[in-house]
């Protein structure tokens, strides 16, 4: 291997004399030492390159691609980052050091151009520091720096983090393993309650949270369904399927159907509905294991778009009788419905009312005891 002294490079100047170069395909090795630089030294420019682990090795920005082929030298410190088989099948020579921030600054000494690969394309904030640090001393001459992304995160790119940790857990872990659907029925409706409860309460916080919770009962349902022995899913076929859903019933976007209104948008995804189901009531569709009034108000709206005939509200209720409550009830619900109001929200919204007025009432009750228990105390005086 010969010294960059003693080789005529057409891009520039020597740089340290620790500096190896290559002509070919490959990956070679230094140490990374040389001269310091003092003030008044031509810099070059020091780029550093990153990378995005969800991104499929090989795949780099074009700007990345002509930045390694016209650098003078490119560094990497992890011969196991994942690039370095597509960057050596390119042309492009690499070499393995593990440079500090002053090391590379010298390999930039005259209008040298040199690419830093953090390990396996992360960030590198030991190198980063003392760049820092080096810039504020106002003794080195610095080169041009540039933080290039070779590779980026799309919006949605740490939900194949999340696929990931959930598959690893669901092949690990020996409580998750062994969860089937029917056990974690139950969990997906309690964190959807939580998640309403957070949205009422208008905490920003616990609706992240909480939406992250719902987020998990899906992959973990499909991490669950890619195990069965006979109908096999994942979760790539439940966004697939969302997808295509979506697409369909959004015509006046993907499509050349117009709607301008929300109810032009709503009847199109109700007709489209009703093709893709084939149903055969307007109550298909409807769970039966919803909440009871959630479950009455949907039915009402059903029956009032079909035209069909509305629960009759009883003269006066009877609450001596479940049917009378029931049906006094299912008329509240549709008229509820009727007037815009969610029924299930109204009867929440009252139970936290009274909620509030309960503990107000023992709060007092225990300020009375306290005031009793205070003039006991003096009469006995």
């Amino acid at each position: 291997m010969q010294d960059i002294n003693d080789v005529d490079d057409p891009r520039g100047p020597a740089g340290s004399d620790a500096t190896e170069t290559g002509t070919g395909t490959g990956t070679e090795t230094g140490t990374g030492t040389g001269t310091r630089t003092e003030t008044g030294a031509v810099p070059g420019r020091l780029v550093l390159l990153t990378t995005s682990h969800r991104v499929a090795p090989g795949q780099l920005s074009w700007p990345a691609w002509q930045t390694l082929r016209d650098a003078h030298r490119v560094v990497c410190p992890d011969p196991e980052h994942p690039h370095l088989p597509y960057l050596l099948e390119a042309g492009v020579t690499v070499e393995l050091a593990d440079l500090g921030g002053h090391d590379l600054v010298d390999a930039t000494v005259g209008g040298r151009t040199v690419v830093y690969l953090p390990p396996s394309g992360g960030a590198a904030p030991a190198v980063t520091d003392e760049l820092a640090r080096l810039g504020g001393s106002g003794r080195i001459a610095m080169p041009d720096l540039e933080l290039l992304p070779g590779s980026y995160d799309l919006p949605g790119a740490r939900l194949l983090d999340l696929v990931q940790v959930m598959d690893q857990i669901r092949a690990e872990c020996p409580w998750s393993s062994r969860r089937t659907h029917e056990e974690l029925a139950k969990y997906g409706i309690e964190e959807m309650y939580e998640l309403v409860e957070a949205i009422e309460e208008g905490d920003r916080e616990a609706i992240r949270e909480e939406l992250g919770d719902v987020l998990l009962q899906v992959v973990f349902h499909a991490a669950i369904a890619q195990g069965h022995p006979e109908e096999p899913f994942t979760i790539d076929d439940v966004a697939a399927g969302l997808v295509a859903k979506l697409v369909h019933r959004h015509p006046h976007i993907y499509g050349d159907e117009i709607a301008e209104t929300p109810e032009q948008v709503q009847a199109n995804w109700i007709r489209l509905k009703g093709v893709e189901k084939a149903r055969e009531s307007v109550t298909d569709g409807i769970p039966l294991a919803s909440p009871a009034l959630a479950l009455a108000a949907k039915l009402a709206g059903r029956a009032r778009s079909a035209g069909l005939p509305l629960p009759v509200t009883p003269p006066a209720p009877l609450y001596d009788d479940e049917t009378h409550l029931g049906d006094h009830l299912l008329a509240e619900a549709a008229a509820a419905q009727s007037a815009g109001i969610d029924p299930e929200a109204a009867l929440r919204h009252a139970a936290r009312r009274y909620r509030a007025t309960m503990r107000a009432a023992e709060r007092g009750q225990e300020q009375e005891v306290d005031e009793r228990s205070a003039t006991d105390a003096t009469s006995s005086w």
